[in-house]
């Protein structure tokens, strides 16, 4: 199986996330759960041509600005493993699309926890809030449970 290769981003306004609901997309890993925006890179793309095609793609906003955070490996049972390049942004514009794949929503920082979200989503949205600097993190899934965690860099 080959590796993926991914970005994820998290757009930040008036101390909120943008965050995505999946729950339109068939047969999707992610129905049901909230995550940020983002997706697979295509043939010869960067991360960053990633990241910024995919954020317009999704929500129609063009982001000015952004800060590349940290590389998530995510290791599973069941799927090759994903190198997830991770970025916020809280410099954009244009104006908020529908998107095809579920729900945007603008959601206050505190309440996402409470949200529908992978486990190891919580622990990087927890370095993102706490301002961690640049970090990798292996998170390892089996039966779509975390059973390990591995930061380096950062604290």
């Amino acid at each position: 199986m080959k590796s993926q290769l991914t970005t994820l981003c998290y757009i930040e306004k008036d101390g909120k996330y943008l965050m995505l609901h999946r729950t339109t997309k068939a047969n999707d890993e992610n129905h049901d759960k909230w995550i940020g925006v983002g997706g697979h890179f295509e043939f010869q793309e960067s991360p960053e041509e990633c990241l910024l095609r995919e954020v317009k793609e999704e929500t129609g906003l063009t982001l000015n600005g952004y800060s590349f955070r940290g590389i998530v490996t995510f290791v599973s049972d069941d799927h090759p493993a994903e190198y997830m390049h991770l970025y916020t942004s809280d410099d954009f514009s244009g104006n908020l699309t529908p998107c095809d794949e579920g729900e945007l929503e603008w959601v206050q920082k505190e309440k996402i926890c409470a949200l529908n979200l992978w486990e190891g989503d919580r622990i990087f949205l927890d370095l993102l809030t706490k301002s961690v600097p640049f970090f990798s993190l292996k998170l390892v899934y089996k039966n779509g449970h975390l059973v390990s965690q591995k930061l380096s860099g950062g604290r």
